[in-house]
């Protein structure tokens, strides 16, 4: 720059670039390579990341010019661009800054005006690499102002996800000086940060007043939330910074990445949770045509009101509607001998957010015509027909490490108008291969009107061999087609390697939701869904690292529910158990484990 803004603050950091200087380079990169725009022709591979040997101006500059302001960031090498998105202004502008490599030097300005008597930091992370072997910088905040004092306050935290409690990189994170709740959907925010590896943010050089705390997953870098397609989470009260920002401070150093205990050692005051936001506005999203007697329609929010649905001219009768859990989508499908229309006319009469975001009744038509690839029995020609496509089509299923648990699984391709599960047969074959009828019942599950459970009502043992059989016309479906036979056989795991968990939970003072999650917690081995003590079996586990996930059914629907900005609603609280400090079980092989978990004590 021609001119270089002076001030006491800029003496202030003048440490600081000593300290990169003098401590950063000679001290932790003696060893490196000779730097150069070509490659080494020898020696050892260049493993040092680029760093930063001078400023201009100098960190903590005061009385910035608010227009053509830039700043000149000098290399002890060659560096390239890897991320230019990672280069972040705070407060931010609607562009984001502008970044150019002149030699060894990296070059910022901005395309907007700065505002007057403001505290900037610009911050690299992940966003610089050396030219050679593409080594990461390893990142450097750099604050400024365009007053005459650098504001001196910073707020730490961590960014998790909601249903894994696993750190969340790389999510933006937005403080508000603006505490209506449409702010983070509608105005660019006072300051953002960038979560690491661990989902920790620092906010450092911020003022001394109150905020709006934010996190979002930044799909397109605005600093806004879209709740259609970006995860969020929030602080539920306003925060006030208490925490003084300095150059030696552990929260404001950069770390290896891999130094766990440096980087579990910095301060976090607040933790976030990520979720989706659950969308407000209610209209129809959209809708489809499935099969000649199927369709589905979705709605943008949840719990869609609706008054009516009419299809062609069929009754109302004809018609079998399906709601999924959350009521944002549902099935439809035709229940009559009639030949099912080339074009299916739907009109839905349903209450839909208006242009004042009031909730009133609308009455929309759609078309939803046939793909020829969807059409049955009645529109191709014979030659062309399958078995599925005359038949009561069903999948039967049974996992030998659930089935005492979840028994048979019975699903049917359309819903059936005749039942017989009286003639099913449930019998079990002995050690000693003597065939023996048993008892069972049939479950309907709640949320999905073709699927059933066939339970055993006998005590499964291992050794032995259990068969259910369904026999030849047993269903029929809307199409008024009879089901095929069909039998499916299962045992029990006789691996003597398997090891068996039985857990006693005690203190169960609310509804809770259990899961046996596998190591990287995005697999569900077990569920229950228990709301007094019990003692729950997780049998036939291999040997491994496992967790299990509480999650506190607040609105006791037996459902994992997400939270909502707008309504200022947190998602359900999850835990995970902790055995000795660790929030992993490690089952060894052929092993028996007991454990007792007291929820009143968890959830104090």
């Amino acid at each position: 720059m021609s001119s270089e803004p002076t001030s006491e603050p800029m003496r202030r950091f003048l440490p600081l670039i000593l300290a990169v200087c003098a401590v950063l380079g000679p001290l932790m990169f003696t060893n490196s390579c000779a730097n150069t725009t070509e490659a080494p022709s020898g020696g050892v591979k260049d493993t040092i990341p680029p760093y930063i040997v001078a400023i201009n101006p100098l960190p903590g500059a005061t009385g910035v010019p608010t227009h053509g302001a830039s700043f000149v960031f000098s290399f002890n090498e060659f560096v390239t661009i890897e991320n230019s998105a990672n280069i972040l202004l705070s407060p931010p502008q609607q562009k984001r800054p502008v970044a150019r490599l002149r030699g060894r030097n990296l070059v910022v300005s901005f395309e907007e005006d700065l505002m007057p008597n403001t505290t900037y930091t610009l911050s690299f992370t992940d966003a610089i690499a050396d030219a050679n072997e593409g080594n990461v910088f390893a990142g450097y905040s750099y604050a400024f102002s365009t007053g005459e004092k650098i504001d001196s306050m910073m707020i730490t935290g961590t960014v998790v996800d909601c249903n894994t409690l696993a750190p969340v990189k790389g999510a933006t994170v937005l403080l508000h000086k603006d505490a209506s709740d449409s702010a983070v959907f509608n105005t660019r925010p006072y300051a953002v940060a960038r979560t690491d590896d661990w989902g920790f943010f620092v906010i450092p050089f911020i003022q001394d007043t109150v905020y709006r705390l934010y996190a979002i997953k930044d799909a397109n870098n605005d600093n806004l939330l879209n709740p259609e397609t970006e995860l969020v989470a929030f602080c539920d009260s306003l925060v006030r910074p208490v925490m003084t920002a300095s150059d030696t401070t552990r929260e404001m150093l950069r770390y290896d990445m891999l130094d766990t205990l440096s980087c579990l050692a910095r301060h976090s005051e607040y933790e976030l949770k990520l979720f989706r936001e659950i969308p407000s506005q209610q209209y129809l999203v959209n809708r489809e045509r499935t099969a000649e007697r199927a369709a589905y329609i979705t709605f943008m929010a949840q719990n869609a009101r609706i008054n009516s649905i009419n299809v062609n001219d069929f009754r109302q009768n004809q018609i079998i509607s399906q709601f999924n859990l959350q009521r944002d989508s549902l099935e439809l499908w035709i229940n009559s001998r009639r030949a099912a229309p080339d074009t299916m006319k739907i009109t839905v009469d349903y209450y839909k957010t208006d242009s004042t975001g009031v909730l009133k009744p609308a009455t929309e038509e759609y078309k939803l015509p046939l793909a020829n690839d969807k059409r049955t029995y009645s529109k191709r020609s014979r030659r062309d027909l399958t078995t599925a496509d005359t038949t009561c089509t069903f999948t039967l299923t049974a996992t030998p490490e659930t089935i005492e648990q979840n028994g048979y699984t019975l699903e049917f391709k359309y819903p059936i108008i005749y039942e017989n599960f009286d003639s099913l047969k449930f019998t079990y074959v002995t050690p000693r291969q003597t065939v023996e009828s048993a008892p069972f019942h049939v479950v309907r599950d709640s949320l999905n009107l073709r699927k059933y459970s066939v339970i055993p009502d006998i005590t499964l043992l291992p050794g032995y061999e259990y068969r259910l059989k369904v026999p030849h016309r047993a269903f029929r479906d809307i199409n008024g087609f009879y089901s095929d036979s069909t039998e499916v056989k299962c045992s029990l795991p006789d691996d003597d390697k398997l090891s068996r968990m039985t857990v006693s939970f005690t203190g169960v003072d609310r509804k809770i939701i259990v899961d046996l999650l596998d190591e990287k917690r995005d697999k569900v081995l077990r569920n229950y869904v228990i709301d007094s003590d019990a003692t729950l079996a997780f049998p036939y586990l291999k040997e491994g690292r496992y967790c299990i996930r509480i999650t506190e059914d607040a609105n006791r629907n037996s459902f994992v529910d997400t939270g909502s900005v707008l309504e200022r609603r947190q998602p359900e609280k999850v835990l995970f158990y902790e055995l000795d400090g660790e929030s992993y079980i490690d089952i060894p092989p052929a092993s028996e484990l007991v454990q007792t978990i007291n929820i009143a004590e968890m959830f104090k």
